[in-house]
């Protein structure tokens, strides 16, 4: 297995009230991003964008607004990993 790194993070004032809406968003909750190096020098970064998570829950857009930060600090820690 290349290595590989799964930071798991959330905010349960933004998570609890997604799962009180529809509990089955407790499935991708806590938010997660992988890390990984599929080959050598090579690094890979995968999550799931919040407006998948949306479409996949069917959430309003007011309860899906909660993951906006969460998706702007994934975006900014990866730009400024790559150096973006």
């Amino acid at each position: 297995m290349p290595a590989t790194t799964l930071i798991v993070f959330g905010n349960p004032k933004a998570g609890t009230p997604l799962m009180l809406a529809n509990p089955q968003v407790g499935v991708d909750l806590p938010l997660k991003v992988l890390v990984c190096e599929p080959e050598p020098g090579q690094v890979a970064v995968f999550f799931t964008a919040a407006s998948e998570l949306v479409e996949r829950h069917s959430l309003s857009p007011e309860l899906a607004a909660g993951l906006v930060p969460a998706e702007r600090l994934i975006a900014a820690v990866i730009g400024k990993s790559v150096g973006a």
